[in-house]
């Protein structure tokens, strides 16, 4: 299940997901034997999903339940035509992806409450077919950021939304500037996902004779069971680190955290929300002149595009980006293999290029 489409603004504690079902006040009333079945599925089930899952879960399900009651339709059990008839009108609104998503929510849902899954239904998986035949199934990229652009943002060190309170907070100047440039540096030389970023920990970090280093990521979307992986640091990217870590006073527990607007680091991982906010701020402040604003997943789309520019196979990308299957390495870097492909060539040999 791909969230980082949504990129939400902030992300919720760990407490947030604390009550058995989150999202049970959701539910139209009447309903409490389904609403135990619910509670007993989460108990069971707790600690077996990423709270990436939990939190979509639980959004989603709320969007269709106060879909439904504004229509007078019942949410639980939903019959075909009710999920039919709402992936049409979150069609005309929402990304393909999201109304996906919404979909294997409510099948998710009817599961957990043992009731028949109406997403099965005939009916509902033409009204998908009907959607992609209008959207069509490409997704949109995130805006890549690449190497040029990534040292022109490690140059910046005032982000641009500080700027405002400078003479009132000079001292967190310079501590986030060190922050968000170890922040894009391991960004670009790990390809993780935003929620990955977040997640790592200082006593994970290995520094190499070289100056290079290694860290474990030790759960990823693509590694939900926590076997773990290793990614590598380049020596300038270990020195972003380390200059981060020594201002901060850091020496154990998550990487990168959060700043107060007086300087105070915080002792909790930063939210993956900010991550974005933190590529979209340097990516201004170095006068980029992108398409549009980066996004949490930019570094791992341009670091994707530079290794195809440098040569690299597709199985050596998969594995520096952690992935399965080769469709979304192959996307990323589509747009320069058609300028490298046959026609390229064929243009090239009639003196067209």
């Amino acid at each position: 299940m791909e969230l980082d489409a949504a990129d939400p603004a902030s992300e919720p504690t760990r407490d947030a997901f604390a009550a058995p079902v989150p999202f049970a006040d959701a539910l139209p009333p009447g309903l409490d034997l389904l609403i135990e079945r619910l509670e007993q599925h989460a108990r069971a089930a707790r600690g077996a999903f990423a709270d990436n899952t939990l939190r979509a879960l639980a959004a989603d399900s709320r969007i269709f339940a106060a879909w439904c009651r504004e229509g007078g339709r019942a949410m639980l059990p939903a019959t075909p035509e009710t999920v039919a008839a709402f992936i049409d009108a979150q069609g005309e609104v929402k990304a393909r992806a999201t109304v996906e998503r919404y979909r294997s929510s409510i099948a998710a849902l009817h599961r957990a409450a043992d009731l028949p899954n109406p997403c099965a239904d005939e009916i509902v998986r033409l009204a998908v077919k009907r959607m992609t035949r209008a959207k069509g199934r490409r997704q949109k990229q995130a805006e890549p950021l690449n190497r040029g652009s990534i040292e022109r943002m490690l140059e910046v060190k005032t982000p641009g939304r500080l700027h405002r309170r400078v003479t009132e907070a000079k001292r967190e100047m310079p501590l986030i500037a060190l922050r968000n440039a170890a922040l894009v540096a391991v960004a670009y030389d790990t390809l993780l996902r935003r929620s990955e970023l977040v997640s790592l920990y200082i006593g994970d970090l290995h520094k190499g004779a070289d100056g290079s280093g290694t860290v474990l990521v030790r759960r990823s979307k693509a590694d939900q069971e926590g076997e773990g992986a290793i990614k590598y640091l380049a020596p300038d990217t270990m020195a972003h680190i380390e200059a981060w870590l020594s201002a901060a006073h850091l020496e154990s527990g998550p990487l990168f955290r959060p700043l107060t607007k007086g300087g105070q680091v915080g002792a909790a991982a930063l939210g993956g929300g900010e991550v974005a906010r933190v590529f979209r701020d340097l990516a201004t402040a170095a006068g980029l002149k992108l398409a549009r604003l980066p996004s949490g997943h930019s570094t791992r789309v341009g670091a994707t595009q530079d290794m195809f520019a440098a040569g690299f196979e597709l199985l050596e990308v998969m594995q520096a980006g952690s992935w399965k299957t080769p469709a979304m390495p192959a996307r990323y870097g589509e747009r320069l293999r058609a300028q490298r492909g046959a026609a390229r060539k064929l243009a090239t040999l009639q003196n067209r290029a």
